[in-house]
């Protein structure tokens, strides 16, 4: 099963595509994030996020997807545009009739941590051993993505 997971973003869109058959065999295909033009108008921004994510999606040909679910912090600002960056993740998903799995970060931690208060570090550690690569995944925005694609391997495979 090809598993593209993705952490949602306006700015930076964080993607991940993994293949599993079983709970212990996952290995990474790619990962990396989108990016939009900064300071650019919103609407303008949502068509480059969608126009790239079109372009991931066919790329990866992915069985499913997993997606960080939304977290508001302090910064409600941030966390709106974060909404509408899900949102097109969601249709681009459905437009290729995918099935979409959410899950929350902390169950993306507790799930590759057994902790879910888990720092970035911890988490990219433990990307980086699930997966047997040779690095922690970067950007950040990437190992988030591979988390969550893994947490969806590891919540429904035997």
């Amino acid at each position: 099963m090809k598993i593209l997971g993705i952490d949602p973003g306006i700015g930076r869109c964080g993607f991940g595509l993994i293949e599993t058959r079983t709970r212990a065999d996952a290995k990474a295909l790619d990962f990396g994030v989108v990016t939009t033009t900064e300071n650019a108008p919103l609407p303008g921004r949502l068509l480059e996020l969608y126009e790239s994510l079109q372009e991931v999606f066919e790329t990866c040909k992915p069985d499913v997807v997993s997606v960080e679910k939304l977290f508001f912090s302090k910064n409600i600002t941030t966390g709106i545009a974060v909404a509408e960056a899900r949102g097109i993740v969601l249709l681009v998903a459905e437009q290729h009739k995918l099935p979409v799995y959410e899950y929350t970060p902390n169950e993306i931690k507790k799930t590759l941590t057994g902790y879910g208060s888990a720092d970035k570090p911890q988490m990219q550690e433990m990307v980086k051993l699930h997966l047997n690569l040779e690095q922690k995944p970067k950007p950040d925005d990437a190992a988030d993505a591979l988390a969550a694609a893994i947490t969806h391997s590891l919540m429904t495979l035997n």
